[in-house]
């Protein structure tokens, strides 16, 4: 518990990323300690259940920059089985921050970019790839691209935050 929050909460709210919250220094020293002291087994048992200790899993995993989960983490990634979780695993893959993260996030974008009725971790993969290789994501970025007309789709579902430009 931080801040009276479980974990995964502050997670998925990213709330400790910003300066204002009076937990941030504490949380973070935590989320790094907790990183460096969970085995692998723990991380890959975590991955196994739901969308909670996913996310918790994959921050720990990014945290502690554990490549040797890159394809577990892009596995689940593209599967989208579960909510919330896929942020965290689109983490892990930019703190890695190889070629071959920027080529998970690129298979991901184009398997649910064009999915205009479906609205998952598009934008934090499109986030994870831009910070990790910009000129990677020009094609889903150009005006009326993949993300442009996703965004028209979104839209239409109703989505306030995404609203065509």
């Amino acid at each position: 518990m931080y801040g009276g929050l479980p974990r995964y909460l502050v997670l998925n709210g990213g709330r400790f990323l910003g300066p204002r919250w009076w937990h941030t220094t504490r949380f973070t020293r935590h989320l790094i300690a907790d990183a460096a002291a969970i085995n692998d087994a723990e991380l890959e048992a975590l991955l196994r259940y739901e969308w909670r200790s996913r996310l918790t899993a994959g921050w720990l995993i990014g945290v502690d920059r554990r490549e040797r989960f890159r394809a577990r983490i892009g596995d689940l990634l593209l599967a989208s089985e579960v909510c919330y979780s896929g942020g965290a695993y689109c983490f892990a893959l930019a703190r890695f921050g190889t070629h071959a993260d920027a080529d998970i996030l690129t298979a991901y974008l184009d398997h649910y970019l064009p999915r205009t009725d479906l609205h998952y971790d598009q934008p934090a993969a499109l986030g994870a790839l831009l910070s990790l290789d910009a000129h990677h994501a020009d094609r889903f970025t150009e005006p009326g691209g993949l993300w442009d007309e996703w965004v028209k789709g979104v839209g239409r579902l109703g989505y306030p935050n995404y609203t065509p430009r």
